[in-house]
């Protein structure tokens, strides 16, 4: 089986999307679009991914990691520029190598696979991904011969009025020998209007010297999509959604309005969860089965248990088990845990804190950096002071404790297993097992004090 390589061009500041952030990098469904394509490309086995960085290097790399390999295009003077800069990494290798943009984070793995297939069915030196655009106004344009060959590529700009109105349009997305790629990029001029070394005229030298030079048709124009301003990443979020959001109804997941549900593409949702209007899930989070979530969720890099809801509520970089509500109008801050049959309710704020299974934290509270145990009831207003102005503390609140309403904790503080703290109290010491702890002025009430105060 043939070597396969991968050159991704991600050079580009894409100046249309006026940005201070790289073109590239913007994301689509929570993901940059290079990411998007690089994770594509990697479920094709390949041995090797390179990466043509420019504007933005250092960010690129840092997003992508160690998942490619990187040649820096210091000027940008065309596609076929940029991927001779891959010749040190690449040039003297067996195989066959993909050259995609990256700014088409719509392209299939099963896509890329075909175009492959196709190639080597074909025994080409190069195969053009092509599309059929009703539109194709901004796409280079493929002319073929009269027995249905590829003559050539063509760009916008250098096209006569009759090969503007062909709609057969290039993506951008090659396969080629590599060598032969290689060979032919020094051959590539770049007399054309904007005087750059185009990548597609590869294809027409290759042609020239009676190479096979192939064409895979993609029967799903969409994939294609090229984001170079706003209104295409806008297009490409959209379909994006619309894809992600069906694969998940199609594994079992009830999406009530899918126009309104953001889903990210490496989110995991088991069968039977509902997903209501308004649901917003963000990054690597796994949802468990027979879950309700929503309406008008947020969540972002947690983890989920089975049958849980969440109801209009904040859930960030956190971890909640099963059978357990939370909300509505609750917000889990980064690094809090939830056991089972935990409750967690309007207006509660939990922030990097831990609490054990059956504990309760009903209504208008705060747990900042606690470790609550089991079986816990936390009343209304509660507070748990982790700040002293310089420094946070911990909370310790061991199991089959009662905390009353507008209570607080100051910490650094313990309140030991089976106690009961009053209502209204503001607790400073250690409470230990099974106590009363009362720490509030005693009441005091003075008679008549009313009619004093009106008739002065």
């Amino acid at each position: 089986m043939t070597n396969i390589f991968a050159i991704v061009l991600a050079a580009g500041q894409g100046t249309r999307m006026k940005s201070k952030l790289y073109k590239v990098l913007h994301p689509v469904c929570g993901k940059p679009m290079v990411e998007h394509v690089v994770d594509h490309i990697e479920t094709l086995n390949v041995e090797r991914i390179v990466t043509v960085v420019g504007h933005g290097a250092d960010k690129v790399k840092e997003q992508l990691g160690d998942k490619s390999e990187y040649v820096l295009q210091a000027e940008q003077l065309g596609t076929a520029h940029a991927v001779q800069q891959a010749e040190e990494i690449l040039g003297a290798l067996e195989g066959t190598t993909l050259v995609v943009c990256g700014d088409t984070p719509l392209i299939r793995p099963e896509t890329m696979k075909a175009l492959f297939d196709f190639h080597t069915a074909q025994k080409a030196k190069a195969t053009i991904l092509t599309a059929v655009a009703e539109n194709p106004t901004g796409y280079g344009r493929i002319i073929r011969n009269e027995g249905g060959q590829v003559a050539q590529i063509v760009e916008q700009k250098d096209a006569t009025f009759e090969q503007q109105l062909v709609k057969e349009i290039n993506t951008g997305t090659y396969c080629f020998d590599n060598k032969a790629l290689f060979e032919t990029l020094k051959l590539v001029g770049n007399d054309n209007a904007q005087g750059e070394y185009y990548l597609p005229d590869v294809i027409e030298i290759l042609q020239k010297q009676g190479e096979i030079v192939s064409a895979y048709v993609t029967n799903d124009f969409d994939e294609t999509l090229g984001v170079n301003d706003r209104f295409a990443l806008s297009q490409a979020e959209e379909l994006m959604r619309a894809r992600i959001n069906e694969r998940h109804m199609r594994n079992g997941v009830t999406i009530i309005n899918p126009a309104t549900t953001h889903i990210s593409t490496d989110a995991i949702i088991g069968s039977d969860t509902v997903l209501l209007p308004g649901v917003i899930i963000e990054g690597k989070t796994i949802i468990g089965e027979d879950c309700t979530i929503g309406p008008n969720s947020h969540i972002v890099d947690s983890k989920i248990g089975n049958g849980t809801t969440v109801h209009s509520s904040v859930v960030l970089n956190s971890t909640v088990g099963d059978v357990t509500a939370i909300g509505p109008f609750a917000h889990l801050r980064p690094e809090s845990t939830l056991g089972n049959h935990v409750k967690i309710g309007n207006f509660v704020e939990v922030k990097k804190s831990t609490l054990g299974d059956d504990s309760k934290v009903s209504h208008l509270s705060y747990i900042g950096d606690a470790e609550v145990g089991s079986n816990v009831n936390i009343g209304c207003g509660s507070i748990t002071v982790n700040y002293d102005g310089k420094n946070k503390h911990k909370t310790t609140i061991e199991d089959d404790v009662f905390v009353g309403c507008n209570t607080n904790l100051v910490a650094p503080i313990t309140v030991r297993k089976g106690a009961f703290i009053a209502a209204g109290s503001t607790i400073t010491k250690e409470v230990p097992e099974e106590a009363l702890a009362i720490a509030r002025a005693r009441q005091e009430n003075k008679l008549g004090y009313v009619n004093k105060l009106n008739s002065k």
